[in-house]
């Protein structure tokens, strides 16, 4: 008889979001007339830019022709893309990265939960607490988090950092040694972020333990404060011990299309073997590329007009982060985030739990959010609010809340 994988019959329930999903839906369904405003999931809401638009139609048109027809792709991506990230994301800011060290995939969260095909199931994994659940369920998945403790609401095997307020949101190093580290800078969920030299002590770190860095960077296009490096490998020794994911979906709109990319040094090297030569045997098995069309839109995003016309919508979520930081403050809410990222954390009033008060700002505010405790142990008592809606319902979303609050 088949075996199945027993680790996904250790997952608690669902995944957080759907949970999210089935009890906006429950609600919805109970009030039909409610009019909802959506701050939980972090999914964007302006349309792609036009550059993007336009590149993806002549793509479109490529396809159409027997003369610029496109068939299988390369499985690391198109030249014509890779070198407008070496050039524009890493040469313009001094890093060394070169073309063969980008391979380009449909986004970021793929990366992030394929990239533990390249490790044993015997390594220890750390994350920061709270945490991205992909980060979490994915090691789950493969055998290396061990089994999901309800009470401690965490999991046996994995080492949990808290990052946290008391910690100004940079976690310790580890007490105990650790294979993988999973860092994601600009945060999700807090909207937090880490500076050169927090950044430069978990590189030291890892290169001293041998250990990998999982660096997730999908929001540094929101950075806004110089001591915040954009990447990890502005950090010396970087290359030796880190992998870089970034995303096109939150920085230019792709969370529909898909497209992002994962840096693999060449130098990183683990039991004698080159990971980045791993990372490609594995994509060129499991993965054929993202689509032609896609990825001359992905291109268009570096191009004077596109980035021009990326930098007004990420100026427009912006705006949407800076009146829902201010807007919860002056509602009597502790909050952090939304400086360097289109994420706002916000602590629940006292005594009040996550969900309990995710479900009151959903029946009486009529305002979607999602609960600090779905992110792991220390999210509890906090809420995350996204910045990616409309400028018009993130202000009515912020008087809603101030109205319910004043009672």
């Amino acid at each position: 008889m088949v075996q199945i994988n027993e680790n996904y019959q250790k997952l608690p329930g669902s995944y957080l979001f759907a949970d999210i999903a089935r009890r906006t839906a429950a609600y919805q369904e109970a009030h039909p007339d409610a009019k909802l405003i959506r701050m939980g999931i972090g999914d964007v809401t302006r349309p792609l830019a036009p550059a993007v638009v336009e590149a993806m139609h002549k793509a479109v048109d490529d396809l159409a022709a027997a003369e610029t027809f496109h068939g299988y792709g390369p499985e690391q991506g198109y030249d014509f893309l890779r070198n407008a990230i070496v050039e524009r994301d890493f040469k313009a800011r001094g890093m060394d990265i070169e073309e063969d060290e980008v391979f380009i995939s449909d986004g970021a969260k793929s990366d992030c939960g394929n990239i533990g095909d390249l490790f044993g199931a015997d390594n220890v994994v750390a994350v920061c607490d709270p945490v991205y659940p992909v980060y979490v369920d994915t090691n789950a998945m493969a055998g290396r988090a061990g089994d999901y403790d309800e009470q401690a609401q965490g999991w046996t095997k994995l080492v949990y950092m808290p990052t946290t307020a008391d910690n100004g949101f940079c976690p310790a190093l580890p007490q105990v040694p650790v294979d993988i580290i999973y860092l994601c800078s600009p945060n999700n969920p807090t909207g937090t972020a880490l500076t050169f030299d927090q950044l430069k002590a978990w590189v030291d770190y890892a290169n001293s333990q041998g250990a990998v860095i999982m660096f997730d960077a999908a929001y540094e296009r929101f950075i806004a404060e110089d001591d915040v490096p954009h990447s990890i490998y502005e950090i010396p020794g970087a290359k030796e011990c880190a992998i870089e994911f970034r995303s096109f979906s939150k920085t230019a709109g792709f969370t529909g299309a898909r497209c992002g990319y994962t840096v693999v040094p060449k130098a990183l090297v683990r039991g004698g073997q080159s990971l980045h030569d791993m990372w490609n045997r594995r994509q060129t098995t499991k993965f054929n590329g993202a689509s032609y069309v896609i990825q001359r839109g992905a291109a268009a995003v570096y191009t004077p007009e596109g980035e021009r016309q990326v930098e007004e919508t990420l100026d427009y979520y912006r705006r949407n982060a800076r009146v829902l930081k201010e807007g919860l403050s002056e509602a009597g809410l502790e909050v952090y985030g939304g400086v360097n990222s289109p994420y706002v954390w916000c602590k629940t009033p006292e005594g009040v739990g996550s969900w309990e008060f995710f479900q009151r700002l959903l029946e009486e505010a009529n305002v979607i959010t999602t609960p600090g405790a779905g992110f792991g142990p220390a999210g509890e008592g906090y809420i995350r609010f996204t910045a990616f809606g409309d400028a018009e319902a993130t202000e009515e979303a912020v008087e809603r809340i101030k109205a319910m609050l004043r009672g």
